[in-house]
């Protein structure tokens, strides 16, 4: 997926509240009719209040359609590689950015560290 400009820092300046998850981790498919994903953030879930990271929060599950979630883009970075899979081993690597999106559906809270 091609990126854009905006860095994480000007994500997060620009959100008065909302949450960061830096790490996705147990991405299992829901429905493919709608393109449905659940799964946990993992290593690092923090609250964004008026601009700053305020505090790490517990981490959730999240039910999320991707074709929703593209049609909530605020804000796109700069692709860039990652490779890990859901044991930290080093996997297939995929090219995505960092995006800013509203309305990601977080369900439910978490007890997965």
């Amino acid at each position: 997926m091609a990126g854009g400009d905006d860095s994480l820092d000007e994500m997060i300046a620009s959100t008065e509240r909302g949450v960061l998850i830096t790490r996705f981790w147990y991405i299992r498919g829901l429905n493919p009719r709608s393109i449905s994903y659940t799964g946990l953030p993992r290593d690092g879930t923090f609250l964004i209040e008026n601009g700053r990271i305020a505090r790490p929060v517990t981490n959730f599950r999240f039910n999320q359609s991707l074709v929703e979630m593209l049609q909530n883009v605020e804000m796109l970075g700069p692709s860039v590689r990652v490779a890990a899979s859901e044991n930290s081993s080093v996997s297939t690597p995929i090219v995505v950015p960092t995006l800013k999106v509203s309305n990601f559906n977080l369900s439910s809270i978490s007890d997965a560290v």
